[in-house]
């Protein structure tokens, strides 16, 4: 027989949205239901192998049930801003699988199935499996047709056929009609019988048969109040039942043909892939995901085995080859050189061995073009070469030109400009464990073609920054920085070990007494880490209320447990368990192994060009990312010291520095009053949305009020905001209504930004730092949201950026120019953290805190607070 499978797919995507955490692609278009609809997708067509699919879609939000009862599906909350934008998304890749989905004014998804699935069967040509996870589907289970129901996830399901549904509910699939018309159904808005649940509509029809049999002889009914109930809701219970009935004749006009399975295009699946990053499910369409390796062309490259004279001339394009992509602790397996008379492969010990090469490094009137200048300067620092003249960085150019590309390496910027031909680092040198060093020939081609396209693309690049009129943001801002954030590197941080080791044996004992006290309440020792294990207590042994099942047992999630923090006391001891348990492993274990052997100082990473704001990340470790909201988070910051004795740990961070650039860009007077006059803005905001007071706020509306107008600045929804702070979606979109009403600039510089995105195809911050928004125009919902969010939103968390950035370039100036010992160590987004000799924490103070307040000219005065003391905690 041919296999038809139907797919629900309203349903599915509704299952796939709630099943996985909000994910977003690079350009921050929400994915994670595209994502879990596709898996099951790939699922169905490996594992099912149909000769032929549909996926149904709901019409709309009406449909003829509303003709019998207007308040069906009445209770529905609006669907999620978050969903609907991927919505479209999974109808274009149903096009790229080529697989037919449908729909019908009117019906629902429902109607649809049913129909098809009546005319399946009745061919005789046909067994038919529906996927959803809607229960109501089960009426249609027969000989020929099986109901997969959607679990724990989105790819686990349970099959019902005819003897699944009859152990489930001791009848037949179609009493499940009557079974909805005594029950009712909440999530349908079908009413039912109040007062009757499951159990009893199930004792009911295994007595009677069917609903009409039970009220043939509601006489035999037992309970005197049930029987009541039943003669009293007589109506609701039948018209409940035809609510609850799937149409079999629905006007589907659609072919076995239209169904029929086709082959999927694998360039337009392979392309909407590669946009949404499901790198993963790439593979699994047989895609590589890695560069395709290319024969290696011609070059005409030298390779050295001593310094000449020749090579070593201004300007000259370096490439400093590493294969560890934490260069802090890599060695460096080549170097090339790029210039007017030739390019030049320099293996590593004729390089490193070269006085005539450390002196052209290090002499800052020799102009040097590279990539990554930061990775080249700290690299050849931690091999005693000092790399000074660096004027032009391919990498960050690219980036400032483009910062919403994919990639910024070097194959690929030179592959987008047609430049010289570079393969993919992996391509040469392998994936993960499998790297290694080819042999010479072909390693000094690669390096020699990276700088050999450095030079070549530096003329184009940088008539591209000028024609964006961001020269000034290149070369005053971004390229100074490269150098001083490679400082910060080369100098880290030094930590205290023993320090480390003690947080990590406390954290141990605190978990051990944690551990006695959560098998104390338990009444019964059992391994806290297992899954399977803590069901079986909470769920079996203490009986707390099941929320979700899983494959293996019972859903011990951390949402799970949030919700049920509040019925036993057991809950809230395994969540803080957990917590203490990940700081362990994460944190303290994390940081001891990257402790550098030879400084004994932690070197992290800053990476310049990933973010589309402008932001800096920590890498290797995240030292932007230490947890703070648990005390003993906050801790491990005890172990972070000065690198000197009568030396403190001096930080100084911008107050509401997002805020204030809000207030500056959007001109809105009360907002621009309230920061002028120093009150505070949270309690102010609180003041307005609650409609009371300022003395009135409670500590809870102030904290609403926070989540309202950092929510404003990330163009936050009521589904959102409504997810922050655990309150209604109602609730969530009056207060953001009620913030606009009283920033009325605000939402005037929201609509305004917007606008200009929309003619210029780019919004840009303070220092002219752009992210172009193409997707601004899309008639694809979710692109087109996504990339009004971001244009709302850059202009403000970009400058903010770029302020902080402008303020290190001049601190690290002052530093150095009025000899200063102080050394800037780190930077968390909006602050900045000092290693300072205690001889210079006044003048530090003054000069930080004037440096940080004038960076930039605003209508509001930026505000800096500084502190200092014997560690990172201590000065916060």
């Amino acid at each position: 027989m041919k296999k038809l499978v139907l797919i629900d797919g309203n349903s599915i995507a509704y299952r796939a949205f709630f099943a996985l955490p909000l994910l977003n692609n690079e350009k921050g278009v929400y994915t994670n239901a595209v994502y879990g609809f596709t898996t099951m997708i790939l699922k169905i067509l490996e594992e099912e192998d149909p000769t032929h699919l549909l996926v149904a879609f709901d019409a709309g939000k009406t449909t003829f049930r509303h003709e019998t009862y207007k308040e069906y599906k009445g209770k529905r909350e609006k669907t999620p801003s978050e969903l609907a934008e991927q919505l479209p998304v999974m109808r274009d890749l149903l096009d790229a699988f080529q697989i037919k989905y449908y729909e019908v004014e009117n019906y629902e998804a429902d109607d649809i199935i049913g129909t098809l699935t009546t005319e399946a069967v009745s061919s005789g040509d046909f067994e038919v499996k529906v996927f959803t996870g809607d229960k109501d589907l089960l009426q249609l289970v027969d000989d020929d047709v099986t109901v997969a129901l959607t679990r724990k996830g989105i790819t686990n399901v349970d099959f019902y056929d005819l003897d699944a549904v009859k152990d489930r509910y001791g009848f037949l699939p179609k009493q499940i009609i009557d079974m909805k018309g005594l029950m009712g159904d909440s999530s349908d808005n079908i009413p039912g019988v109040p007062g009757v649940g499951e159990k009893t509509a199930l004792k009911l029809l295994h007595e009677h048969g069917t609903l009409e049999d039970v009220y043939a002889s509601i006489d035999t009914v037992s309970g005197k109040k049930l029987k009541e109930k039943l003669e009293a809701n007589r109506e609701n219970a039948v018209m409940s039942k035809e609510l609850a009935t799937i149409m079999l004749n629905a006007p589907v006009d659609i072919t076995w043909d239209d169904m029929a399975r086709k082959t999927a295009d694998q360039s337009k699946l392979s392309a909407l892939f590669q946009e949404l990053e499901f790198a993963s499910l790439l593979e699994r369409i047989g895609e590589d995901t890695s560069a395709q390796s290319a024969d290696i062309e011609d070059l005409a490259l030298t390779v050295v085995t001593e310094v000449t004279d020749e090579m070593l001339v201004s300007p000259s394009a370096v490439a400093v080859e590493v294969l560890d992509d934490n260069y802090h602790s890599a060695e460096i397996i080549g170097l090339a050189l790029a210039n007017k008379n030739g390019t030049y492969f320099l293996p590593t010990d004729t390089a490193l061995n070269s006085e005539k090469f450390k002196q052209f490094a290090s002499d800052s009137s020799c102009k040097k073009y590279t990539f990554n200048a930061k990775r080249a300067v700290v690299t050849l620092g931690w091999h005693g070469i000092e790399l000074n003249g660096m004027e032009f960085d391919i990498q960050i150019a690219s980036y400032l030109v483009d910062p919403s590309a994919s990639s910024h390496e070097m194959a690929d910027i030179a592959s987008r400009k047609k430049s010289l031909h570079v393969q993919t680092d992996e391509a040469v040198y392998g994936k993960g464990k499998k790297q290694a060093v080819p042999d010479e020939a072909v390693l000094s081609q690669h390096i020699g073609r990276k700088a050999a396209a450095i030079l070549d693309l530096k003329p184009d690049v940088e008539t591209e920054l000028e024609a964006n009129h961001q020269l000034e943001l290149f070369r005053g801002l971004e390229m100074p920085l490269s150098v001083i954030l490679g400082q910060m590197e080369r100098t880290g941080i030094a930590v205290n070990r023993t320090e480390l080791e003690e947080m990590g044996e406390r954290l141990s004992s605190k978990l051990a007494e944690l551990e006695e006290q959560i098998h104390e309440k338990a009444g019964t020792a059992f391994n806290i880490n297992s899954p399977k294990q803590l069901g079986e207590v909470l769920f079996e042994k203490l009986q707390l209320p099941v929320i979700k099942k899983t494959k293996t047992g019972y859903s011990t999630s951390a949402d799970i447990l949030e919700k049920l923090k509040d019925q036993h006391e057991i809950i809230p001891m395994i969540l803080h368990y957990r917590q203490l348990g990940k700081l362990n492993s994460t944190y303290i274990e994390g940081l001891l192994k990257v402790i550098h052997p030879k400084t004994g100082k932690i070197h992290t990473i800053f990476n310049q060009s990933i973010t589309q704001t402008g932001r800096l990340s920590s890498t290797e470790p995240n030292l932007q990312n230490i947890p703070v909201r648990l005390e003993e988070g906050r801790k491990i910051r005890q172990a972070f010291i000065p690198d000197r004795e009568n030396g403190s740990i001096f930080a100084a961070d911008y107050s509401q520095i997002e805020l204030r650039v809000l207030a500056h860009i959007s001109g809105d007077e009360n907002l621009i009053e309230a920061f002028r006059e120093g009150r505070d803005i949270h309690t102010k905001t609180a003041a307005d949305v609650f409609d009371v007071n300022e003395d009135s706020v409670t500590t809870e509306m102030r904290r609403t009020a926070k989540a309202v107008n950092f929510g404003i600045v990330y163009g936050i929804s009521d589904y959102g905001l409504s997810q922050n702070l655990g309150i209604t979606r109602k609730e969530a979109q009056s207060f953001i209504e009620t913030y606009f009403k009283s920033y009325p600039g605000v939402k005037k510089y929201m609509e305004d930004i917007v606008e200009q995105a929309r003619e210029n195809g780019y919004v840009t911050t303070l220092l002219n730092r752009r992210r172009y928004l193409p997707e601004i125009t899309s008639r694809n919902f979710n692109q087109r949201s996504f990339a009004e969010r971001t244009a709302m939103n850059t202009p403000i968390q970009g400058s903010a950026a770029d302020i902080i950035k402008k303020a290190m370039v001049e601190m690290a100036t002052v530093l150095e120019r009025e000899g200063f010992r102080s050394n800037m160590l780190i930077q968390v987004h909006d602050e900045l953290i000092f290693d300072v000799p205690n001889e210079e924490i006044e003048a530090m103070k003054e000069r930080v805190t004037d440096i940080m307040e004038n960076a930039i000219k605003l209508d509001v005065p930026l505000v800096a607070e500084t502190a200092h003391g014997q560690t990172w905690y201590d000065a916060k």
